[in-house]
Formats: structure tokens, sequence, C-alpha cells
């Protein structure tokens, strides 16, 4: 039988469910995934000015996070798999705040500010949405990919308060209130809302049992699928491509030829689009089949990485082709967690989510560095955009070969 759900079906579901939602959305938006992204823009230059740091080593903080959540993710999700959702992601949220807030205690030791990026992943790895994707997975069954698309919206709506934020917080406190002030988001925000509305569904363990009757696959059965193998490979050249142009785009535009103006104000869409494609996505994930809808929602940015690498675009043409990456960049988050759920059950979500977040994060980690070396060797950025555009639609037609749904019964 499919997996058993607790809510109602359909919309009903969710007047059981939204205080999950809610929590899960918080939890996610001031998380380890997209505080640190979304505020180094601000910070670099203050740490560069203060230390005489290049704004590279600053900025190389967040490959040296990078490599610590490929393996604090798979231990958070082992974690939350063992203990229960709960328990790790209030744990984690603090850690993870007061982690955090240590960067504002930098005397301009290089080690110190590069193993403070390693601590803020071990500790608030289960932050991560894979402690939250599986608490709300396991809520939901009709509207699972609207749930999804609503709790991974937080990314979103952070990466469009972020800015103005950090930016305030700089000018009335200087970069070390601001990474207090930061800091003390999850702490004040996402804690008590996750301590009192987060829960775990009936059967997912609270104590030291692990969830063995939830249906679905275990974690060795999930790695002799080939089913999983296709996903990681697919989700490397995906997560490179959409992850490689946002930190760059800035210089992208300038080298083709628009004012900072202009910039500044396309730059702004890409939060925008990408909480429009979180809501979005899941919606159609629920209606339509996940690797079809990823199909046409990712072949869309593969043509803009291609009409941007000919360069001399058009303002119109340009602000479209933001758009529709920083839309498919919302929808990959939502996909992971629905594929996941879809193709391998709930039984080993957790440990399965990790293992394939490690694909993503090594996409989105090195995709920037390797986009602004190209341009360092060539000065364009023609020939890395044509590479990002091809390894979309190669991914997402990979995608294709899951096929059908599966249904589980471990009776």
């Amino acid at each position: 039988m499919s997996v058993k759900t607790v809510g109602k079906p359909g919309y009903g579901e969710f007047r059981r469910g939204w205080p999950i939602v809610l929590a899960a959305f918080l939890g996610v938006g001031l998380g380890l995934s997209p505080l640190p992204f979304y505020t180094i823009g601000l910070l670099a230059p203050e740490l560069a000015r203060e230390f005489g740091w290049g704004i590279g080593q600053v900025f190389f903080g967040i490959t040296v996070m990078t490599l610590a959540t490929l393996v604090a993710a798979p231990v958070a999700g082992f974690l939350a798999g063992r203990f229960g959702t709960r328990p790790v992601a209030l744990v984690s949220l603090l850690l993870f705040s007061l982690s955090f807030m240590a960067f504002a205690l930098g005397d301009g030791s290089l080690t110190m500010y590069y193993l403070t990026w390693v601590g803020i992943a071990v500790l608030g790895a289960g932050t991560l949405p894979i402690t939250w994707t599986r608490g709300v997975n396991a809520w939901f069954e009709e509207r699972k990919g609207l749930a999804l698309g609503l709790t991974l919206t937080g990314t979103g709506l952070f990466g469009v308060v972020a800015k103005p934020y950090t930016a305030w917080l700089i000018a009335s406190f200087g970069w070390r209130g601001a990474y207090v002030g930061l800091g003390l988001l999850p702490l004040v925000i996402a804690l008590p809302v996750a301590y009192l509305l987060f829960r775990n569904v009936e059967g997912d363990p609270q104590r030291g049992s692990a969830r063995t009757d939830a249906a679905g696959l275990t974690l060795a059965q999930t790695l002799r699928d080939w089913r999983f193998w296709l996903i990681a490979a697919s989700l490397i050249p995906i997560s490179f491509a959409l992850g490689g142009p946002i930190p760059n785009m800035e210089n992208i535009l300038k080298t083709n030829g628009f004012e900072r103006s202009q910039i500044l104000g396309m730059t702004a869409f890409i939060g925008l689009s990408a909480l429009t494609g979180r809501l979005v996505g899941g919606w159609l994930i629920d209606r339509f089949w996940a690797p079809g809808v990823a199909l046409v929602i990712l072949c869309l940015p593969g043509i803009s990485c291609w009409l941007i690498a000919q360069g001399h675009m058009s303002y119109s043409m340009a602000l479209l082709s933001i758009v529709l990456i920083g839309f498919a960049v919302g929808v990959e988050y939502d996909l992971l967690a629905f594929l996941v759920a879809r193709y391998f059950g709930m039984r080993s979500y957790s440990q399965v989510y990790s293992l394939l977040y490690c694909c993503f994060a090594i996409g989105t980690g090195f995709g920037p560095a390797v986009f602004g070396w190209s341009f360092d060797k060539t000065g364009s950025y023609s020939a890395v955009l044509t590479a990002a555009g091809v390894a979309l639609v190669l991914g997402a037609l990979a995608l294709l070969g899951l096929g059908r749904y599966r249904t589980f019964d471990n009776k």
C-alpha cells in the first residue's frame, strides 16, 4: 500500500498539518542553507577592510562550509532517522545560532575564521531542509508537493529581506553587531516556534528506536536501487548550472554592458522568482509527473544560460533569463524532497535525502568558484554559461528515466 498519511486527503491535510509547515518554513528560512549565502556578500567587504584579507579569502569560507556539510549532512540525516526530527531540529537551531554569532569574535586569524565555518556546518546541519522536509513529508500525502513548496519558500523569503536587513545592521552596529543580529534570528524566531509547533508524526522515533514501520525502502535497499544513482548523477550538473551563475550574476551582467542601477534592479528578482518557483513548483508536482515538470522548468533556464552567453542582450531578455534561473532554483529543493519520498518512501527518508543533498552541495558549493575561475582565465562567462545550459538539459532529460512513482508495502 502507499505511504500512510496522518492528515485528511487534499487540502484537509492543512487543517492538521499547518503548524508543521509554519515551523518548518521558519526553520528552513533561518537555517544553515540561506543565512550565510545571502549575507556574506555584504559582510565580505567589511571583513576584508578590517583584517586586510582578500575578497576571495573571505568567500572561500563558503567552500569550507560546503565541504564540512558533505560530512555533516548525512550525520544529521542519520540522527533524525534515529531520534526523530524534532529533537535534532531544536538542538541544531540553538547551536547554529550560537556558532553563527561566534563570527563576531573574529580577531584576524584566517584559520579561526575557517574553523568557524566548519563549526556552523557541523552544528547547523540539523537545520538543513533534510530535517524539516522529513517532518513535512510524514504529515502530508495528497498535498505533499504544495506543503514542501510552502516550507521551502522560507529560503526565498529570507533572500528577499536578507540584504536590506544586513545592510541596516552593519550601518547601525558594525559588522560584529551584524553577525550577532543575524545569529539571533534562529534563536528568537525559529526555535520558539519549532518548539511549540513542530511535532513528529505518530510512529516517528522519539527516543532511540528507528522508524522501521514506515513505508519505503531501507537505506541498503535504496543504495542498491539504480534510481538513487540516477538522481545523484543528475543533481550534480543541475545544481552546478543553477548555483554557479547566481553569485556571479552581477559581474555577468556587467560584462554584458549593463549599468550598476540596472544590475541592482534585475538581481532583486532572483529571490522573488525563487520564492515563486517554490510555490508554483510544489503545486505543479502535486498534479503532474515530477520528472516531466523538471524537464520543462530546467530546460528554460538552460536556454537562458545560452542566451546570456551570446552577449549583447536587451534589458527585458536579461531580466527574463534571470527570472527563469531563479524560478528553477526555487523548484530544485521541492523536486529533491518530492523525488525521495515518491521513489524511496519514508522509511529511510532522512538518510537518503542527506546523501542526495551532498550531490546537490557539490554542485552549488563549487559552481560559483568554477564560474569565477572561467572568467579569470578567459575574461568571459560565455564558455561556462554554455556548459551550464547543456548540463541543465542533460540533467533534466536523465530524470525522465525514473519512470512511474512507486508504492510500498512493508508488511
